[in-house]
């Protein structure tokens, strides 16, 4: 019995569709489409992202409506887009690093936990949890320079928007190529890596949370409601002639869609409330710089948390959890539902 079979037969009543594993997919449609589809994802998602990323290193606290404000009083609406072209040129990589590690692990690991003899509520939620972590740690070995230098893009003010960005000791930046090049010739490779342990330390158990609990609340609203949402079989009632089974509810792609999209929420609360100090450290570890004796050099993780204590305390980790959680919700109910049109897309026809 592997994963897909124990996500089919979960439930006698309610019928969700089985899980694709990952040796039913065509991995070039799945590959190319995945490209396509999540660049138009990350597009409609960024300015969420830009707008974040300048709250989090802002050492002041300034709300969405302020911060947005600002950047479109002084850079217009292309400042929700800078070091959008380098992002997006890590993200289809680090997109399939991700995708590739999630599939291949959710798939051997859940098999693994059913051969052993768990059960199958046990298999997935493992499968999931260790899949997360696993996919996002391929996905920094490409995204974390990325990271740095499209974030060191985003949060450039021009004009008077610098005084919201007061505290940025940073380079001018003509475009990502020149970011690169700065980079480099004043931090050398290791600056393209710069918080990439504490990166580590955020998305791992961040994805792994996420999956989880998405794996959860989805078995879970399928069990309370899925027979409100869906159509009675009658050919099982038909042809079974002890009348012991009663048939099953089949979802329709709408009902299957708002509980994906619902379970995905969910889970980005969780996720987001769970893991969003570090992800607040890891920023301006990324971005932030200080100065002794006249030379910039990158902060610590205790200078750096030092600072936002600071600043204002517990709750200035948490600077930026409005558009995080609500640029994780859409990202990831956009995603879910995404890549499992994808998966259905891209699975062999024979």
């Amino acid at each position: 019995m592997n994963l897909s079979a124990a996500e089919d037969d979960s439930s006698s009543e309610i019928h969700i569709p089985a899980e694709i594993d990952w040796h039913m997919l065509d991995k070039s449609k799945f590959f190319f489409l995945g490209a396509a589809l999540f660049s138009g994802v990350s597009a409609a998602l960024y300015p969420m992202v830009v707008l974040k990323t300048r709250q989090q290193v802002s050492s002041a606290s300034f709300s969405c409506l302020n911060m947005s404000s600002a950047i479109i009083r002084y850079e217009g609406l292309r400042g929700f887009y800078k070091g959008f072209g380098t992002s997006l040129m890590g993200t289809i990589p680090a997109r399939a690093l991700y995708m590739a590690s999630l599939e291949v692990t959710k798939s051997n690991v859940g098999t693994v936990f059913l051969e052993l003899g768990f059960s199958d509520t046990t298999a997935i939620a493992v499968a999931n949890a260790a899949a997360g972590v696993t996919s996002a740690m391929a996905a920094q070995l490409v995204w974390t320079p990325i990271d740095v230098v499209s974030q060191r893009l985003m949060v450039q003010g021009s004009g008077g928007s610098k005084s919201v960005l007061a505290n940025l000791n940073s380079e001018n930046y003509r475009n990502g190529l020149d970011a690169f090049r700065k980079i480099l010739c004043a931090d050398g490779a290791r600056g393209f890596y710069r918080g990439f342990g504490i990166s580590i330390l955020t998305y791992a158990p961040s994805n792994a949370v996420w999956w989880t609990t998405y794996s959860m609340v989805h078995r879970l609203i399928w069990g309370a409601f899925g027979c409100y949402m869906g159509k009675r079989d009658e050919r099982n009632i038909n042809n079974d002639n002890n009348n012991n089974n009663l048939g099953v509810f089949r979802p329709d792609s709408k009902a299957m869609v708002a509980v994906q999209g619902l379970s995905a929420v969910m889970a980005s609360g969780v996720s987001a409330i769970v893991t969003m100090p570090l992800d607040t450290i890891k920023t301006r570890l990324q971005v932030l710089d200080t100065e002794e004796n006249g030379r910039k050099k990158p902060l610590t993780f205790v200078q750096t948390v030092r600072n936002l204590v600071k600043e204002g305390g517990v709750l200035a980790c948490y600077r930026g959890l409005g558009p995080r959680w609500a640029s994780m919700s859409m990202s990831a109910t956009t995603m879910i539902t995404t890549y499992e049109f994808l998966k259905r897309m891209s699975t062999k026809t024979s």
